[in-house]
């Protein structure tokens, strides 16, 4: 083998190994943002929920804010 042709052999197989990095760091970025996104979600429900509690148990005068063992 020639030394150019030992140098494309080497420039293939780093191209190579190049692909499957960005493949898997695709991938990686996927799962995140689907991961991201779900928890959004959550949160969302959850401050809706929050939300709901709060208008639906809100406090009529300031004695029913006091804890009972005051």
């Amino acid at each position: 083998m020639s030394n150019s042709d030992v140098r494309f052999a080497e420039i293939e197989s780093k191209l190579t190994l190049a692909e499957d990095l960005l493949d898997t760091l695709n991938t990686t970025v996927y799962r995140q943002q689907q991961h991201i996104e779900r928890l959004e979600r959550d949160l969302r429900a959850m401050r809706d929920q929050v939300e709901a509690m709060g208008a639906a148990g809100s406090p009529t005068a300031l004695r029913d804010e006091i804890p009972p063992h005051y």
